[in-house]
This record gives structure tokens, C-alpha cells and sequence, in this order.
């Protein structure tokens, strides 16, 4: 039996830190992990720049209310679940998902936890396990399943070459050219099409 697991920005909903940057102002904001393949360090990074314009969570979500899904994306999903159980892998924050999670029809998302101070400053995040998209696949593959992956950065990759079948979504010409053994595909009429031709 197959599970597909995803990843959730770029692939479903758009970027929230680069919707953030533009909703700010701040360019520095922008960086995702196609660009900084270190989660931590990207993320301390973050809550620096977060610190020194005096920003914290209840922005962050004000931003994030005003995000929709990619277009498809839902009905991607929808589709997805007719003949696949379906779990996204994401490095966000539950702060962040739930509201995402609503408008794609709540999927279930393992992810991790923002920690959060009483006047609302990001003070630090909280890793449920390192690479856990990876030990997410090896654990569900330890208990019968076999898994489909796909996603579009760096920090996915470990999923997608852990899995049975793995799949580039809307990635980066440099991830398509550094990982060329890795189908890459743009549309979800695309990708749904792969990962029916794995289940089939």
C-alpha cells in the first residue's frame, strides 16, 4: 500500500516567508530553503531579522490569513486522496499550517512548533527530529508502506531519494540540473499522472 507524501510551500501553498517579505518590505525575508539548504540556520536567521524590525507572530498570521492555496492545489489533493492516502511533510509550524490546512480541506501535516513569548515574539522553533521528512518516509516504509514523494527544495530531497518514487514539483533550474535522475514535473495534471502510473 502506498502513502504520497508532500511537501506543503511551493508545492500546494505559496511560500509564506516570501509573501511575508513582500507584505513587509524586508527583501531579507525571502530566503527559502532552495537557497539555504540548512534549516536551522535559516530559520535562526529569520528570527533575527524578525527581532530587529520588531515583528512577531500575530503579523506573520495576518499575512498567512490572506494566503489561498496554489491554483489546483485543493483539487489536486481531492483527486490525490480518491486512490492514495496522502500526509504532508513540512518544516512549517503548526502557527502557520492550521489556517492553510483548513482551505485544502484538512489534510493531515506533520510539522514542527513554533515557541512563542506572551507578547507575541518568535523566541525560537522546535524540531520535532532533525531531517524529519526522512525519518517520516523510513518510518512509514518500517511499518508495510511504501512511499511516493515530492516537493521543490533542498531540505525534500532526502524524501524523494528515500522513496519508492520521487518526484521535483515547480523547483529550481539549479535543483532540476544538480538532480537531473529525478523526474521534475510543473502542472499537477502532471505530477497526479506519475504518481497513478506508480499506484497502478
Amino acid at each position: 500500500m502506498y502513502i504520497t507524501c508532500l511537501d506543503m510551500e511551493g508545492v500546494l501553498v505559496p511560500e509564506i516567508w516570501i509573501a511575508f517579505a513582500e507584505e513587509t518590505g524586508i527583501p531579507e525575508l525571502k530566503k527559502t530553503t532552495r537557497d539555504e539548504p540548512d534549516y536551522n540556520k535559516l530559520m535562526n536567521y529569520r528570527i533575527e531579522i524578525l527581532k530587529e524590525h520588531g515583528l512577531g507572530l500575530k503579523e506573520i498570521q495576518e499575512t498567512i490569513a490572506k494566503i489561498d492555496p496554489m491554483p489546483g492545489a485543493k483539487e489536486f489533493l481531492d483527486e490525490l486522496r480518491t486512490f492514495s492516502q496522502v500526509i504532508i511533510l513540512s518544516d512549517t509550524f503548526t502557527q502557520f499550517a492550521t489556517p492553510l490546512m483548513k482551505k485544502l480541506g484538512w489534510p493531515t501535516i506533520f510539522c514542527n512548533t513554533l515557541e512563542v513569548a506572551d507578547d507575541g515574539t518568535i523566541t525560537g522553533f522546535k524540531m520535532r527530529q532533525e531531517n524529519q521528512k526522512y525519518h517520516a518516509v523510513k518510518a512509514l516504509q518500517s511499518i508495510g508502506y511504501d512511499t511516493i514523494a515530492s516537493g521543490d527544495s533542498f531540505n525534500d530531497l532526502a524524501m524523494i531519494k528515500q522513496s519508492q518514487a520521487g518526484f521535483l514539483f515547480k523547483t529550481t533550474d539549479k535543483i532540476k540540473a544538480d538532480y537531473p535522475d529525478i523526474p521534475a514535473f510543473e502542472e499537477y495534471s502532471e505530477l497526479l499522472a506519475a504518481i497513478k502510473n506508480v499506484i497502478k
